[in-house]
């Protein structure tokens, strides 16, 4: 008797297993079903951050490059003196760290001499003997003076170093579009303009400057 009447209490025990993990692998699908977002078409919800776009933050940040550089522009007649007499102090003073060298913003005014694969030396009155000046004028802008100049542009606000890179090269190319475009660069010679840009120091007798801004004076 005792031990018939034990069969239905073990057949019980595990009925009450079998509905405890029923009942666990209920609660899981529910609570699954609960955390999905259901995604509609065009929706970008579960998407990726975008890809960056070198182009459109060119068009947006050449002006405010343009701007900045203005800003900590110096003369060429006091910069030239200055990085001459001691270009540590002069880099101090009105540079920006670009690494290799300091990044000067300058403004100037000269004539224009023969040019050379798109760059042409400029003769500015009132600097010292033997200095340099030549401005680039493309097609190739090379470089990164512009994305440097500024001193607010910075490694860590892009993804990776290809977009660092390339957002350097897209002001370059907004260069050409905004500003070189609307200047006839082969014919420059012999007419006097009035540059502001930037430069990377590397030589304190010879600067290449690529021009932010350039008017033609005559």
């Amino acid at each position: 008797m005792t031990a018939t009447g034990a069969v239905p209490t073990v057949r019980n025990r595990r009925a009450v297993k079998r509905v405890v993990l029923v009942a666990a692998v209920l609660v899981v699908v529910v609570a699954m079903a609960l955390s999905v977002k259901v995604v509609g078409k065009g929706s970008t919800v579960g998407a990726g951050p975008a890809a960056f776009s070198a182009s459109t933050w060119g068009k947006t940040n050449f002006p405010k490059v343009q701007a900045a550089i203005a800003k900590r522009a110096v003369p060429a007649t006091e910069l030239a003196p200055a990085i001459i007499a001691d270009p540590a102090a002069a880099a101090k003073k009105y540079g920006v760290d670009a690494g290799t060298g300091p990044e000067f913003a300058t403004t100037f005014t000269g004539t224009v001499g023969a040019p050379q694969d798109g760059i042409y030396p400029v003769t500015v009155s009132g600097l010292p003997s033997g200095l340099l000046v030549r401005i680039q004028t493309g097609p190739a802008i090379n470089g990164t003076d512009l994305r440097d100049a500024p001193g607010t542009i910075e490694f860590g606000q892009f993804t990776n170093q290809i977009d660092y890179q390339n957002a350097g090269a897209a002001l370059n190319d907004q260069l050409k579009k905004q500003v070189l475009a609307e200047v006839d660069t082969g014919s420059l010679q012999g007419k006097k303009v009035t540059v502001t840009g930037a430069f990377q120091l590397i030589n304190p007798k010879g600067w290449l400057v690529t021009p932010s801004a350039l008017e033609v004076n005559g």
